[in-house]
């Protein structure tokens, strides 16, 4: 599916509705020495089974996309509620 660069939609510091560029969200990487982190690998350690079944084919075909949006006037950024694509494309439409 294609997104455009640049949308228009309501910021809520502005308080009106305002250009956002748009980016793909993408998730930063775990921390190791978070508690949960060191949970799971102190259960995943060791002989035996695993902490949870490996799964055997996959449930579902395609990932939620979150898309970023910063606000051009603020600076303020609002994540939008992710929805299952298979590809997304960032495209500039001209005006």
């Amino acid at each position: 599916m294609k997104f455009p660069k640049v949308i228009v939609t309501y910021c809520p510091r502005c308080r009106t509705h305002t250009e956002h560029s748009v980016t793909i969200y993408k998730h930063g990487k775990r921390r190791a020495l978070a508690e949960g982190e060191r949970r799971y690998r102190r259960k995943q350690e060791g002989y035996g089974s695993k902490r949870k079944p490996e799964q055997k084919r996959f449930a579902k075909v395609t990932k939620k996309v979150v898309l970023k949006l910063k606000c051009r006037r603020c600076g303020y950024i609002i994540h939008r509620r992710g929805i299952r694509l298979k590809k997304v494309e960032l495209v500039e439409v001209s005006r």
